[in-house]
């Protein structure tokens, strides 16, 4: 006799880049909008920022989640302390670029999974040093408009590959969800059902 379809998670989350590495997962999942605006704040703790945003994400969709647990992730890049958000327009993507050009940054992740009678909060941090970088590869990157929208303004899955010299942890991490975790989570907390664990 079979298990039953393991029951589809929420994703608080439009990312399309979240929704693709759920689907690489095999992990079944429903994507809705959070109903939660993100405050940007350069001057806090980034661990406690993205646990923060990824709980408030899957807390503002739990009610209409049917008792199906809720999925909240963000992703902040981190220099010297100072956090790098989404680039507000091409002259700030070129100077957050030229920051991490030559350096070792931190991605670090929110991940909240939340049920009716229980919710996990953690994160991950994925190093990943840029390749020093010339103005003509600012120029060239930043021309290809990959940066909109973008913490840190880059896509490693992208065009941004080419500034990355090495990688240190989880590269799923830094493309939008920290999946070994997500992976541990799923399988301590169901067994089986996700077909982890």
């Amino acid at each position: 006799m079979s298990a039953p379809p393991a029951p589809p998670l929420l994703l608080a989350s439009t990312s399309p880049r979240r929704s693709a590495i759920l689907h690489q997962l095999g992990v079944p999942f429903d994507a809705i909008a959070p109903r939660y605006e993100e405050v940007a704040d350069e001057g806090a703790d980034p661990v406690e920022l993205v646990h923060a945003h990824a709980r408030g994400k899957a807390v503002s969709v739990a009610d209409e989640a049917d008792g199906r647990p809720v999925l909240g992730v963000d992703t902040d890049v981190v220099l010297d302390g100072r956090i790098y958000g989404k680039p507000a327009d091409a002259t700030e993507a070129e100077r957050m670029l030229e920051a991490l050009g030559g350096r070792t940054h931190e991605v670090v992740s929110g991940l909240c999974l939340v049920t009716p009678g229980w919710e996990e909060l953690h994160h991950e941090v994925t190093r990943v040093t840029f390749r020093p970088l010339t103005p003509r590869d600012l120029a060239v990157y930043v021309a290809s408009e990959e940066w909109a929208g973008r913490a840190g303004s880059y896509a490693i899955q992208g065009l941004g590959a080419g500034l990355v010299e090495r990688i240190e942890g989880d590269y799923l991490n830094v493309v939008g969800l920290p999946a070994a975790l997500l992976v541990r989570l799923l399988a301590e907390r169901f067994a089986g059902v996700y077909g982890f664990g």
